[in-house]
């Protein structure tokens, strides 16, 4: 493991630490008795208190010394004074532990009183102090000079995403973004609580991939010896639960869909799906703008909410557009009961790209989503699909050809999704048997045969209607993010590149190729500069590692620098 200069002076500090006899990761508990933000709040002179946190800064003047005190809730200042703290003829604990032996990041505890300062800050004069731990990696801390210009941010999104336990420290909006996101999943708890709705919890490995059309992820049960999927949605084990008598439940679910990365997707999500017996897609349009508008109101203080350049207000109703007639007001065209091939070839003349494996309904969701979606920046009901786009919707109780469906776009991208449930099991199992013609094309999105999910609608399930909610896109909505990363915690990232370790004679090679790429073998040899046997081993090494690669061109045998 290679050390930084820092790193190697922070690990030497641990060693003194340990032989003066302080534990620099002690077990006992800590009693801490305030946070920062009480001792704003609650400033009250002489009060004492018990605070711990990251050390995030210091100014030592000799026998004194101001500190930052970083904790959950904020910063703190707080003064050391050698005498306060070593009233006694050994003032080591001062001059030793915390002037040299202590650095910026560490977790220290501290017990003092409150007071003001001349320039009447709220301050923490500490009567005693103890290290609860080392930190031995220096935190990447942004300096201000004096004109204001800010260096050396912790800024790199790729950086921020791996290393979200450093972002979170030192970039405190970020944890804004978090608290806010966890106020937006209580806020709907509590709406939905309110009302009734139970929240459960449904399998994540699932034996068939039902609920959505989406790419799984397959795993193995050994003991079973059978084929497992995590779960693409949480939809027929919902609706199964309705079938058990239960009128409303609701659930905060995984789901993983083995698909592309972009700036609105990643592999694992979090959907909010509810269904509630007795109620149809036209109660959902209402409920769900009751449920955002309110949400906005408890996340953000207001229903306007500024989304870059765009201000998107929440506050309900919002308009209702079918579908069909969104996409003819948008291209020109109408679709309503247009076959396969028709809808082919207006989907060539408009552009829209597609392939041979997509039936009726992706083409038509394909041209939508490619001509007609931006447009929705306020929020809008997009209403009435047709039937190959939604196997899981009961039929339009008017409009021949389309489904009781609607979805919910805000800036321009989808929040929600909606029906009217399919409760008819005959319909159902014809759906399904569609979707398995659409596999068999090729369609590698096409729903599975959910033979235990038709056996339930046997039974009897009631009217029905369910939603399910994006909970990270409908937090970007209301933190003002763009991208998904920035609302995820921990977002999947592509594995980190190990740093090489080459030889002398591989960094010769490589440094000469770098110049000039690429190169004549017979020419980087000479450019290297190495012996024949340094050569041999340099470019073995370097094409082992698959930096380089030598191919034949007009008989000469050229070397190329590989992209890594």
């Amino acid at each position: 493991m290679q050390l930084s200069e820092q790193e190697i002076v922070r690990r030497e500090k641990l060693k003194q630490l340990r032989e003066l006899g302080i534990d620099p990761y002690p077990a006992p508990m800590f009693p801490v008795t305030d946070h920062s933000i009480d001792v704003q709040e609650n400033f009250e002179e002489g009060r004492e208190v018990v605070l711990a946190g990251r050390l995030m800064s210091r100014r030592i003047q000799g026998k004194a010394s101001f500190a930052e005190l970083q904790d959950s809730q904020g910063r703190v200042q707080l003064y050391f004074n050698r005498d306060e703290i070593c009233p006694g003829e050994d003032k080591t604990l001062y001059n030793e532990v915390y002037k040299k032996l202590l650095d910026i990041g560490d977790f220290i505890g501290v017990e003092g009183t409150l007071f003001k300062t001349r320039v009447g800050e709220k301050t923490v004069l500490v009567k005693k102090f103890v290290l609860l731990s080392k930190s031995l990696k220096p935190l990447p801390l942004p300096k201000t000079d004096t004109e204001g210009r800010v260096y050396d941010e912790f800024n790199d999104p790729e950086l921020r995403y791996r290393q979200r336990y450093v972002d979170l420290v030192v970039n405190p909006q970020v944890r804004e973004t978090f608290l806010k996101r966890t106020r937006i999943t209580n806020s709907i708890r509590k709406f939905f609580n309110e009302k009734g709705y139970l929240e459960v919890e449904t399998p994540i490995l699932q034996p068939i991939p039902g609920g959505a059309t989406a790419r799984p992820f397959v795993t193995h049960h050994n003991a079973l010896n059978i084929p497992l999927y995590l779960r693409i949605a949480n939809e027929l084990y919902l609706k199964r639960l309705i079938v058990g008598g239960f009128d409303g439940v609701y659930e905060f679910s995984k789901d993983f869909r083995n698909e592309g990365m972009d700036r609105t997707h990643n592999p694992e999500f979090t959907v909010m799906e509810l269904y509630v017996a007795y109620k149809d897609y036209h109660w959902m349009m209402e409920m769900t703008e009751q449920l955002l508008e309110r949400v906005a109101l408890e996340a953000n203080g207001q229903t306007k909410i500024q989304v870059g350049e765009q201000v998107i207000d929440l506050k309900a109703p919002y308009p209702r557009v079918p579908i069909l007639e969104a996409i003819k007001t948008h291209t020109g065209y109408d679709l309503s009961g247009m076959d396969e091939a028709r809808l082919r070839e207006v989907a060539e003349k408009l552009e829209v790209e597609i392939d041979p494996t997509m039936g009726a309904g992706k083409i038509i969701d394909h041209i939508f989503g490619e001509l007609c979606e931006h447009h929705y920046v306020q929020p809008t009901f997009i209403t009435d699909y047709p039937k190959e786009m939604s196997p899981l919707t009961k039929q339009h109780r008017s409009k021949p050809g389309l489904t009781e469906r609607f979805e919910l776009l805000i800036n321009g991208k989808e929040i929600a999704n909606a029906y009217s449930e399919l409760n008819d099991p005959i319909d159902q199992r014809e759906r399904f048997e569609e979707q398995l013609r659409l596999s068999e094309k090729g369609d590698d999105e096409a729903m599975f045969i959910d033979q235990d999910f038709l056996r339930a609608l046997e039974y009897g399930m009631p009217p029905t209607s369910g939603i399910g909610i994006g909970i990270d896109r409908l937090v970007m909505l209301l933190t003002d993010n763009a991208s998904i990363q920035e609302v995820l915690f921990f977002p999947q990232m592509r594995p980190e590149k190990k740093p090489l370790n080459l030889k002398d004679n591989e960094k010769a090679i490589l440094e000469a190729l770098k110049q000039n790429n690429p190169m004549p073998l017979s020419d980087l040899k000479k450019a290297a500069g190495l012996s024949n046997k340094a050569w041999d081993k340099g470019i073995k090494g370097l094409t082992k590692l698959g930096l380089t690669e030598v191919s034949k061109e007009a008989d000469v045998l050229m070397c190329h620098l590989k992209e890594t």
